[in-house]
């Protein structure tokens, strides 16, 4: 029996036949003790009386209260001497008694008249009762039938409300190992098996989901890789031809170094995407990496004509991967940094309220239309839908930034300043620790 169906209904039956048996059982052997206390004390009651009405009104009056006997427990009562002779009739009882239990006494198996004798304690008086036999086990059968099938019926209901969810989940299961990744159970079952569905539901949502994010990023490496390969064959076939081979390997050089970008970034990416559990940890002062971070980017500002000024600085510090959180700071600024105008401050703050450090980065630029804010942080999405590297970088950074800050629990969000774009970067923090100084305020790179 393969089937769970089958292996329900069998266990089943086979509990209800075993709990029949063993109550029948139990039954008739409760009730030979209990009737056999009964029958002994009712036969000597009514050896008595026999004695009483014999003595007292000869065979006559014993013959009435015999007979009331037989009418009341119908049955055939007689009152013998020690020899087993009538005193009403004057007939041989001796062999009656003969007749044997009923079939519920232990070791019987006849299907006959019944006998019990009682004797009266001198021995002159014998009690004798002949009644037919008791129904047998098997004449209940007719009303057992009836409830074994009611039974059956219940079993094969509890079968099928089992069995069947499970064969529709295997079903659907099967269906999205085959690649129909749209499968779902979609139970509204309350017990175990829904919560097995909704489990796996929940299971199946997060695959597509990956899978279709896979497909796009796969689809957009594509595209973004298709660009800078074409222009570097068109500039590598210049070397061959143009008058000026400085300038035309300057521009291979630079189509070499956007593709180098392209794939660092992409790795970087696919890094941050791995297991969060094999991430190194440790215990960092956020204000010295900011510290760091605004250090690296103030040659990249000032070439640009741009300064970064940090008007706010609390003692923050948090237990995390440093290289993730320096990359993180880092792309936001840099951003910053690439749209922000010539000549304007690029704003950092650094707040902490003793379980989160927020760092925002503000620019004066042209900001993002508002349609656009909610995919800043998908890979490779730009702005400028035409994919123009020389409008800003591969659409990487704050993807990768985004990521990094969600490795550590925290949240990055980005709004509109009017004028210019704020990003912030929320990150839980640990207890305060001798690690935190603090940077002092209105500091300029």
């Amino acid at each position: 029996m393969r089937s769970i169906y089958s292996k329900i209904l069998v266990w089943c039956l086979c509990t209800i036949l075993l709990s029949l048996g063993a109550f029948t059982l139990l039954s008739r052997n409760l009730s030979f003790h209990q009737n056999k206390r009964f029958f002994q004390s009712l036969n000597a009651l009514q050896l008595e009386q026999a004695i009483q009405a014999y003595e007292s009104g000869g065979p006559v009056k014993l013959g009435a209260f015999l007979q009331e006997l037989n009418r009341m427990f119908h049955a055939a009562h007689y009152l013998a001497n020690a020899r087993g002779i009538d005193l009403v009739s004057g007939e041989d009882r001796s062999t009656l008694a003969s007749l044997g239990p009923p079939p519920w006494w232990p070791g019987s198996r006849k299907e006959r008249k019944v006998g019990f004798e009682s004797v009266s304690s001198d021995g002159r008086y014998r009690f004798i009762v002949v009644a037919p036999p008791p129904l047998s086990p098997f004449a209940f059968v007719p009303y057992y039938v009836p409830i074994l099938l009611a039974v059956a019926l219940l079993c094969w209901a509890l079968a099928m409300t089992i069995a069947t969810p499970l064969r529709d989940f295997a079903g659907v299961v099967q269906q999205f190992g085959d690649g129909d990744l749209t499968a779902r159970v979609r139970s509204k079952r309350r017990d175990e098996i829904g919560k097995l569905a909704r489990a796996f539901d929940a299971m199946a949502d997060r695959i597509e989901t990956l899978r279709n994010a896979e497909r796009q990023l796969l689809q957009d490496i594509s595209h973004e890789l298709r660009s800078p390969l074409a222009r570097l064959s068109f500039a590598a076939e210049l070397t061959k031809t143009a008058a000026d081979r400085p300038a035309a390997a300057a521009r291979v050089n630079k189509e070499i170094r956007r593709l180098t970008d392209l794939v660092g970034g992409i790795l970087e990416l696919t890094r941050s995407e791995g297991d969060p559990s094999s991430i190194d940890s440790q215990l960092l002062s956020l204000t010295d990496l900011l510290r760091e971070v605004l250090h690296d980017c103030q040659l990249e500002a000032q070439a640009q004509g741009k300064t970064l000024t940090l008007l706010e600085a609390d003692a923050a510090a948090l237990r995390g991967n440093a290289e993730l959180l320096r990359r993180a700071v880092e792309n936001v600024v840099r951003n910053a940094i690439r749209y922000a105008p010539a000549a304007s401050e690029v704003e950092i703050r650094l707040k902490s309220n003793g379980s989160d450090a927020e760092v925002t980065v503000r620019d004066y630029g042209p900001g993002v239309p508002e349609e656009a804010i909610g995919s800043l942080f998908k890979p490779f999405f730009r702005v400028d839908a035409s994919r123009n590297s020389d409008t800003g970088g591969v659409g990487l950074g704050l993807a990768i930034a985004h990521r990094a800050i969600a490795l550590h629990h925290g949240e990055m969000s980005a709004a509109n300043a009017n004028p210019g774009l704020l990003v912030t970067l929320r990150i839980p923090i640990s207890e305060a620790t001798p690690l935190d100084r603090g940077l002092p305020p209105g500091e300029v790179y």
